[in-house]
This record gives C-alpha cells, sequence and structure tokens, in this order.
C-alpha cells in the first residue's frame, strides 16, 4: 500500500499536542500514568460505550474487589456480573471473565506484553490494544478512537467517512504517522484527553487552541460538519412487559437468566411478555394465564408500573411492569428459578428491571 501524504501540518502536529499536554492539560483519572497492564486493561474495557464519568465508580470498585488478573478470574459469573451492573454492553463483562481466566490459566497469570498478544484477548481491538500496548509497555501504537477521530478530521480537514474501510485506513495510517514514537503513551493519552476537553463534539474550544493557526476545520468554518459519518444506525423499537410472580404462601419471586445471542445475556429477568407494540395489562395477564404461568382466578394483579424505556446502541426497549402474587403456581415454568423475595439484591439485572426495582425501594415497596 502506497503511504499516504498528509499537508506539512504533520510536521508540528505532535510538538503543539506536547505542549498543550504539558502545560494546560488538567484532565484527571485515576488511571493516567498507570503500569500496571491489568489495570489499564481492566479501565479500557469499562470506558469502551462508556463515559469516564460513569465509569470511574465502577473501575475503583472492580480494583477494590478484584485487585489481581488472578482474584478475577477465580470470581464466580454472577458476583462479577452484580458489580458490572449498570455499565450495559454485558458482551464486555462476558470477555473480561474469559480474558482473565485465560491469563490466569493459560499465561500464567503473566499479562500479554506485545501489541499483538494484547489484541488476541477476547473483547480487545485495535485501539485497545495499542492503549494498553502504549500505556503499559510504551510500545509505539497509536490509539484511534472517537476523539482521535474527530482531532484528525478537524485539524486536517479530511472529509473521508470516519466509519467507511477508506476513512479507518486513512485517519490509522495518518495516527501512525503523527504518534511521537518516544513518548506514544504519553502522546496517546494527550490526544486522547485533547479530544474530550477541548476538541469536543460540540461547542469545542477554538479559541486559544493551540491547533488555530493550522486547523482546516477553523480556518474554513467548516468545525461542525467534520467528521464525516456514512452509516446511520437504525432503531428496532421493542415492548417487553415483565411479570413479578410473587408465590404468596412462600414469599417467592420467579427469575430466569437470559441466554442466546440476544440482549442481556447472562443477565436476569422475570417472566416476559414481549409484543410488536404497546399491551394493557389486561393483554398481559391473559397471555400469562395462556401460558399456564398462573392459574385463572388464583391471582392478584397488585400493581402496574408507569411506562419504562432504555436506549440501547442499536434498540429502544419500551414497556411496564406488573407486580402479580398468586396463589397457584402454573405448569408453564419456562425454565424459571423460584427464589426468596430478599434475595433479588444478588442477582444482576437490566437496568429496565432495575429502574423499576430501586423505584419501588424508594417508596418504601420490600423490593
Amino acid at each position: 500500500m502506497a503511504k499516504i501524504k498528509f499537508p506539512a501540518t504533520v510536521n508540528v502536529f505532535s510538538k503543539l499536542l506536547l505542549k498543550w499536554n504539558a502545560a494546560q492539560n488538567k484532565r484527571e483519572m485515576p488511571w493516567k500514568g498507570e503500569k500496571d497492564s491489568y489495570r489499564i486493561w481492566l479501565s479500557e474495557i469499562i470506558l469502551q460505550q462508556t463515559r469516564v464519568e460513569q465509569g470511574l465508580a465502577y473501575y475503583e470498585q472492580f480494583i477494590k474487589t478484584y485487585p489481581t488478573v488472578n482474584r478475577l478470574a477465580k470470581a464466580p459469573d454472577e458476583a462479577v456480573f452484580k458489580l458490572w451492573e449498570g455499565l450495559g454492553y454485558y458482551s464486555r463483562c462476558r470477555n473480561l471473565l474469559f480474558s482473565a481466566r485465560y491469563i490466569s490459566k493459560e499465561l500464567k497469570g503473566r499479562f500479554p506484553d506485545t501489541y499483538d498478544g494484547i489484541k488476541a484477548l477476547k473483547g480487545v481491538g485495535p485501539y485497545t490494544a495499542a492503549a494498553i500496548a502504549s500505556f503499559a509497555y510504551n510500545l509505539p501504537h497509536a490509539v484511534v478512537d472517537g476523539n482521535v477521530f474527530r482531532v484528525l478530521s478537524r485539524v486536517f480537514g479530511l472529509a473521508t467517512p470516519i466509519d467507511s474501510t477508506e476513512g479507518k485506513r486513512l485517519f490509522t495510517n495518518l495516527a501512525n504517522e503523527l504518534l511521537d514514537k518516544k513518548q506514544p503513551g504519553r502522546y496517546n493519552q494527550a490526544i486522547m484527553d485533547f479530544g474530550a476537553v477541548v476538541c469536543k463534539p460540540a461547542a469545542p474550544l477554538c479559541t486559544g487552541c493551540v491547533f488555530s493557526k493550522h486547523c482546516v476545520a477553523f480556518t474554513e468554518n467548516k468545525t461542525n460538519k467534520l467528521p464525516v459519518k456514512e452509516k446511520k444506525i437504525s432503531i428496532k423499537n421493542r415492548w417487553f412487559n415483565y411479570l413479578i410472580l410473587e408465590k404468596a404462601d412462600k414469599g417467592e419471586i420467579a427469575i430466569r437468566q437470559r441466554s442466546g445471542k440476544d440482549i442481556w445475556q447472562g443477565l436476569y429477568e422475570f417472566p416476559l411478555v414481549e409484543a410488536a407494540g404497546e399491551l394493557s395489562a389486561e393483554e398481559v395477564i391473559r397471555q400469562g394465564v395462556d401460558n399456564k404461568w398462573f392459574v385463572q382466578n388464583s391471582f392478584e394483579l397488585v400493581s402496574v408500573s408507569p411506562l419504562l424505556k432504555q436506549q440501547l446502541s442499536h434498540q429502544l426497549i419500551a414497556g411496564r411492569i406488573l407486580y402479580v402474587r398468586i396463589s397457584k403456581k402454573g405448569k408453564g415454568d419456562d425454565g424459571w428459578t423460584w427464589i426468596p423475595k430478599k434475595q433479588l439484591k444478588k442477582y444482576a439485572f437490566p437496568r429496565f428491571i432495575n429502574q423499576y426495582l430501586q423505584q419501588a425501594g424508594k417508596q418504601g415497596s420490600s423490593f
């Protein structure tokens, strides 16, 4: 592949960026400057699809609970998922556990110390591998994430869509050409911080920016037009209606673990009636009876939640939760586990359900 040539700005980019980093970068995070590869890996996995402000508390709790990769590898799945609860994108948690156990067993607890070795870990792509390799081992691999795409697109005036094959190749080549090979970790952290606090998606701080004299987007008034994406996200709407079934005489609740390739794999839920559109409480109850989850005339509908919603990257989940007290279990249990109501807090549920449980708790309910 022929080497792509870029403007003369390339010659000054790294110097200006590192100058800004030394003099003006005040962004603080507990993992900045960290050299422990396990901690860096953990922080990077948590920050995939997660804002720093949200991920910070999770990172600190994980480090406190599982200070080493071997401790994490030995942890029960349910305990780790419970600790992850609320972060979303639970495939990250499954990959975290899989890789921790691989490192602990197959690599004798030694974290990989090469870019290719790190990238071979489940759930680790080129960006995460480059971040860990440069931060932990000072290896010369450039990170290319959303912040980097935005900074490079604006400074160099690149309108090639960042989500296209051509765009990914173009930006990766440029990022590696700009990388300061002597201090790649410091450079990578600087460009990500710069994109987060200065060259922000909305309302970037262009006035006084160290690149203002060189930035194509600023000088040509294209800041709001860059970077470019060619694909639009298609949102699928789904309606989930959950039934909290409580066996009245024992105070037991029916739950089951989600499996398969659908959302929330590995998390727990209540009996579910999924529909193409909104259902009334009467329709949900009727399906519960038809499915033989409980017997007609042997239940009491205690409450119906307000409309609940959870926005995922490509899906919008909407629906309600019905609390039903039953005197007799049906025969269509569909693999449920009946647990004491007080043990619900031990299980990891999706945020759609947790928002109901938390609100019920605030209102004095036994949930």
